[in-house]
């Protein structure tokens, strides 16, 4: 046996720059990804997408490839097992029936996986994938996103799909000035660095999966359910993942690779291309929105009406909620807003970094800008003017929200006082130069989490928790979190995670892993420390102390909780080629408690990166006549690149969360929030143009002309 000691008094490791405690391990390599792990008489499968948008499957040739060289077996409709899909998940949700393969002949979208081939090598999988005959019943197909069309419908998903209060079409009436305007963004899609991945086996009659995903026990509840199988009976493993930003859930190829893996009784890995991702993966939908502000003369809102369009697929409903970031961002007399769906031919949605809040918050803030113009009122006076007291639907208090601040801190620092606000009067050769703003809201979660923390009988502690790490450095976090709650070194500090067998814990997702994951991790190590009497002994089994706290996070009272951000960019616009160059950015945030500053920094930052990409960039385009994607792959696909962010500097106020045991809001998704927008007013100040439709592409600047364009 060992002394116990918890060691001297608190380190203060909470809000310090710590380097990536796995840091060495991915630069050496010695990190293993999912795709990379090895397993002795591996198989792989390789599978077959649909060519057709509609239809059904009459015929999979399997015969011929059967006997090509290495292939162990085909699946399809016609031999794979039934799934069950009639149950509500953990998530509290109906499982996303596209992860449910093979289990009819109908093509419903371009891209559908209609067959896997596994064979002794990827190479030959997929030789005999691509040889594979499959033979269709075609049917017209409907790929076609409108405003316009008669079927939509609202829908809600996690939120309610209609929130309203006082007469909106009489303060719109009463008003001084009004903006009626319609906003678009594209499908945009994840573009992580590792593909999708996952491999399946049995060992001693349980299921081992070895995946990239945002959730072990989440992905290992579903396969249970989907399989019929206890949910002992089911491990999930994952260790390191290459980003995520909301697709990597249950998806086709972890429910292909356990059907194989069951019907040949040896290990399958399943990896998706790059260009199959962008069919089975989930992507942003497209959305078209339609913002009316009505405002008394000095800017003050009168009415608000917010109505946003996504499209969904026929197989199952997800929901951009791009108008509920509208709900709390600013006061109204009068508040309408309003998700409405329409289900097309296409691949299902799915959530992708800031899900309804970073598409909904460049119609917002664009259209606030536009109001800004009409008032004549400098438009960060415009939105301190319109800053609520209360929830502005919800009436509820706000447990912080520091946006002033972060307004207030950004213009001194950015240099917003000397800014003239005329537009298109700032000139260098053929450049035309702007500079514009915008806010960002994300709602700040806590889900209830379970963790064990052992002390060990070397005087270290060891943290099991099944969080995940998609790049967002929480593994450092919780190490943090852990060394602070233990009053110890970050040295004497283990963690692990990434183990659906470690218990229940909330997602890599909603900016609400760190704070759920570090509030188990805090109650835990806090019970362990009032175990460890001072100078007592530690047996060689260690102590451990388990935390669950579902009970405290359903006591939080009821509040608007949100992280909030205020964006600053600069540009310079090419009048003679229309191009568009992000010359500078500036975001600061109010976001809780800082954790790591280092990795936060990085976070808030990858956000802002994507926001010129989503501004100037991503596009996905589906040719009408196949229902697929054009130039489906990272050629065809454009995303920021290091050319493109010359300076973007992110920084925060103090914000710390008082009903939060550590005072963390979550900061992985406000960084993109409202930097598409604050981009976009730029062009128009540069321009003197406005675009309501993204990207800013080139060809678009040419065509919308403009004093000096």
């Amino acid at each position: 046996m060992t002394t116990a000691t918890t060691g001297a008094p608190a380190t203060g490791a909470v809000g310090t720059a710590h380097t990536r405690v796995e840091g060495r391990d991915k630069v050496t390599g010695a990190a293993r990804y999912a795709a990379e792990i090895p397993f002795a008489e591996l198989a792989h499968g390789w599978l077959v997408l649909s060519t057709v948008a509609r239809g059904r499957v009459v015929s999979v040739g399997s015969g011929p490839v059967l006997e090509m060289p290495g292939v162990l077996t085909v699946l399809h409709h016609g031999n794979a097992p039934r799934l069950e899909t009639d149950y509500v998940g953990m998530l509290g949700a109906l499982p996303d029936p596209t992860a449910a393969v093979f289990q009819d002949d109908r093509v419903p979208h371009a891209g559908w996986p209609v067959a896997l081939v596994v064979a002794e090598t990827s190479e030959q999988a997929r030789e005999a994938a691509e040889a594979l005959v499959v033979i269709y019943e075609q049917e017209p197909h409907d790929i076609a996103f409108s405003a316009r069309r008669p079927d939509t419908y609202p829908a809600g998903g996690h939120l309610p799909a209609l929130a309203e209060k006082g007469d909106l079409e009489a303060e719109l009436a009463a008003s001084a000035h009004v903006v009626d305007e319609e906003y678009n963004t594209p499908e945009e899609h994840h573009a992580m660095m590792e593909p999708h991945a996952a491999t399946a086996l049995w060992d001693g009659g349980r299921l081992e999966v070895v995946d990239s995903n945002q959730g072990t026990t989440w992905v290992a509840d579903e396969l249970a359910r989907m399989f019929s199988l206890d949910a002992s009976a089911v491990r999930v493993r994952s260790e390191h993942i290459g980003g995520g930003f909301g697709s990597k859930g249950l998806r086709a190829h972890q429910v292909s690779a356990v059907m194989a893996a069951t019907a040949l009784q040896r290990p399958v890995r399943v990896v998706l291309t790059r260009r199959q991702m962008f069919s089975l993966t989930g992507y942003r939908s497209p959305t078209t929105q339609r913002i009316r502000l009505g405002a008394d003369p000095d800017g003050r809102l009168r009415a608000l009406d917010h109505r946003s369009l996504n499209q969904t697929s026929t197989v199952w409903e997800f929901v951009e909620p791009s108008a509920a970031v509208a709900r709390t961002l600013y006061d109204a007399d009068a508040h309408r807003t309003e998700n409405r769906v329409v289900r097309l031919d296409v691949p299902s949605p799915t959530w992708m970094r800031a899900p309804g809040e970073a598409p909904g918050s460049f119609a917002v803030e664009s259209a606030i800008d536009e109001l800004a113009e009409r008032c004549g009122v400098d438009p960060i006076e415009l939105r301190l003017r319109n800053e609520p007291e209360l929830g502005p639907v919800s009436g509820l208090p706000f447990t912080g929200r520091n946006l002033a601040a972060c307004f207030r801190e950004g213009a001194r620092r950015f240099g917003w006082a000397g800014r003239d606000p005329r537009p298109g009067v700032r000139r260098e050769g053929r450049w035309l130069l702007g500079t514009g703003t915008a806010a960002g809201s994300f709602p700040a979660m806590a889900m209830p989490s379970t963790a064990a923390v052992t002390a060990e009988p070397d005087g270290t502690f060891t943290v099991r928790i099944s969080a995940a790490d998609i790049g967002t450095g929480a593994r450092t976090a919780l190490t943090l979190v852990a060394a602070d709650a233990l009053s110890v070194p970050t040295e004497r500090v283990r963690v692990h995670i990434g183990d659906s067998d470690f218990g229940p814990a909330m997602i890599a997702g909603g900016s609400a892993g760190t704070r759920s994951w570090a509030w188990a991790v805090t109650a835990a190590a806090g019970e362990l420390r009032e175990r460890l009497a001072p100078g007592g002994t530690v047996p060689p089994e260690g102590i451990t102390v388990r935390s669950d706290t579902t009970a405290a996070v359903g006591a939080l009272a009821q509040k608007e909780r949100h992280s909030y951000g205020a964006q600053f960019a600069e540009v310079a616009v090419d009048v003679t080629t229309g191009e568009v160059r992000v010359r500078r950015m500036l975001g600061i945030f109010a976001a809780g408690r800082i954790v790591n500053p280092l990795t936060a920094r990085a976070q808030l930052v990858g956000g802002m990166i994507w926001g010129i990409s989503m501004a100037l960039h991503e596009e996905a385009v589906r040719d009408s006549a196949s229902g697929g994607l054009y130039g489906a792959d990272l050629a065809g696909y454009h995303v920021a690149s290091h050319a493109d962010v010359p300076a973007v500097e992110a920084d925060w106020v103090d914000d710390p969360d008082p009903d939060d045991p550590v005072g963390i809001k979550g900061i992985g998704e406000v960084g993109i929030v409202g930097a598409a927008a604050a981009v976009a007013n730029a062009v128009r100040h540069a321009t003197g143009v406005r675009h309501r439709s993204l990207p800013i592409r080139p060809d678009r600047v040419l065509e919308a002309g403009g004093p000096r364009v």
